[in-house]
């Protein structure tokens, strides 16, 4: 294939002005949407050849999730519906990073590495958040497609999780389900209608649920589920849009910050859902009687989905296992292998890491604090579950349902609420009962902006920081000065900063503790701007 065209298109529309390298990290590309256009581009470019190295559709998502809305970003979705694979995140990386001259060079190093047919069909699924920028940078993307002969279905503003889905669908050849925006509705709504057949309210559960869709894609999704689930949940939608992306609201504000959304009425003991930009990730929290607020992040999703899951599969001889990373809250981690038995693994950061190790077990429950995750299903399982079920095995029956309830491509905002709210009821437990399983350690994230983030490097899980030299030392030293002190720091994926992480057993020695290490990453990692200072 001549590439020709290519560059002229780099060129004359999407020319290179940034020198500075750049890496396709854990949410691909993800940046000030200005400096965007390029990369969309060759992201197009990209796509196109995975498609015909795959011989399958592949997906482009444009969204910056829970970033500000001055952000954007780009991530490709394999044909399985999974992350890109990690030879082709240094192709993205390689062709980035190329002059617009260089583009075509790249492109055959690309075509000759990986053996690919260029005369093959190609076939991208495009799907984008609502952010102003996205549309722009959407036709940046559907121009590269089609620069190297591709063709392209433009699934407009989606939700992350809904092209996952449908590229997932398309490729098993609908085994998965309808390879359409409302066939995934359908089949999600389907499954929850069928386990609430028996009725909406159970013991202490209430069906009330206050929806924050952060302003973005999450709350048009949502209407829509409301629109095919027979009103089994009583759902108020808030932040539909009115409002700034993100900005007071959404996932990422509640559990960071750890406040009640803006825009959400304060009512007392009905539980809050809050999603993010691209609705793939779910917080929940209540208020009590007293007005004190409760957050229920992504370990206590997971505990409680687990726990579930392990009652339903008693007797069908299946491995059962827990992913969490280092920002597991300790008591999440006692509380499921001490009290539930169900075994846990510790993966790196990113869904790409939690997935590839939750494929180990039979059934894969996992889950980032930041509540994103799924739970994944081996063919093993698909078939046990199946043969109980057909054999009138009520649990298995009943497993058999929630496998549609939940989305395995992905972390779901929606798909892990419906789940969420399935366990509940079968348990009859309100909000209150949910969150007194166990108490989280108190803790407290933070950033520091650093130089280059590439000097912190760690190991472990990211438990443990390599270098610079000297800064876990550090670390250990301030920790052992805290009563159940907990604390590691590791690059972030997308920008120059630095995450920390600390627990204890107060909050101000959680937030004492966070600061400290914090000002130690500051002088041991070249912190720039202002010294790390107590969070408000």
């Amino acid at each position: 294939m001549n590439f020709t065209e290519a560059v002229r298109v780099a060129q004359e529309q999407y020319p290179k002005k940034v020198t500075k390298p750049i890496k396709y990290g854990t949410a691909g590309f993800r940046s000030r949407a200005d400096a965007l256009d390029f990369i969309m581009y060759r992201m197009g470019l990209l796509a196109g050849l995975r498609a015909r190295d795959t011989s399958s559709v592949i997906g482009v998502m444009i969204t910056a999730s829970h970033n500000p809305v001055p952000d954007n970003g780009v991530k490709l979705v394999d044909p399985m519906g999974e992350m890109l694979a990690p030879a082709w995140e240094v192709h993205a990386t390689t062709l980035v990073n190329a002059t617009d001259e260089g583009i075509a060079s790249a492109l055959e190093g690309i075509v000759s590495e990986a053996h690919i047919d260029t005369s093959k069909k190609a076939l991208v699924f495009v799907g984008r958040d609502t952010r102003p920028s996205s549309n722009r940078l959407c036709d940046a993307v559907i121009a590269g497609v089609t620069a190297v002969g591709g063709e392209f279905k433009d699934f407009g503003i989606v939700s992350t999780p809904i092209l996952h889905y449908v590229v997932t669908c398309y490729n098993d050849g609908g085994k998965y389900g309808e390879a359409t925006v409302q066939g995934y509705y359908q089949k999600i709504s389907r499954a929850f209608n069928k386990l609430r057949s028996s009725g909406t309210s159970n013991g202490n559960y209430d069906p009330v649920i206050l929806y924050d869709g952060a302003n973005g894609v999450g709350a048009l999704a949502m209407s829509e589920f409301l629109n095919n689930m027979k009103k089994s949940l009583n759902v108020t939608i808030f932040n539909k849009g009115e409002g700034v992306l993100n900005h007071l609201c959404g996932a990422d504000y509640v559990k960071v910050q750890q406040k009640w959304p803006e825009g959400v009425p304060k009512t007392q003991n009905v539980r809050c859902v809050s999603v993010d930009g691209d609705a793939d990730r779910v917080i929940y929290s209540y208020l009590d009687s007293d007005g004190k607020f409760y957050m229920l992040d992504g370990d206590k999703i997971a505990t409680l989905v687990a726990g579930y899951l392990q009652e339903l599969v008693k007797g069908l001889q299946l491995k059962l296992g827990l992913v969490q990373t280092a920002y597991a809250n300790g008591a999440s981690t006692a509380y499921i292998t001490e009290k539930l038995g169900v075994p846990v693994a510790c993966a790196k950061t990113g869904v790409k890491h939690l997935h590839h190790m939750a494929l180990e077990f039979n059934i894969g429950v996992y889950f980032e604090a930041n509540g994103h995750g799924t739970v994944i299903f081996s063919k093993t399982a698909r078939e046990a579950i199946e043969t109980a079920a057909q054999a009138k095995n009520n649990s298995a029956e009943k497993l058999s349902q929630v496998l549609d309830v939940i989305n395995e491509t992905v972390g779901d905002a929606i798909s892990d609420m419906l789940l969420v709210e399935t366990v509940l009821h079968a348990r009859g437990w309100s909000v209150s009962d949910w969150n007194d399983a166990y108490t989280d350690l108190p803790n407290r994230q933070m950033k520091v902006t650093v130089a280059d983030r590439a000097v912190i490097t760690t190991t472990d899980a990211e438990r443990v920081c390599v270098t610079p030299e000297g800064l876990q030392n550090t670390i250990n030293k301030i920790v052992k000065a805290f009563l159940k002190g907990r604390s590691f720091v590791r690059p972030s994926g997308t920008e120059d900063i630095v995450r920390i992480y600390a627990e204890a057993s107060t909050q101000e020695e959680a937030d004492n503790l966070a600061i400290q290490v914090a000002c130690a990453v500051y002088e041991h990692a070249g912190g720039i701007g202002d010294r790390p200072k107590a969070p408000c």
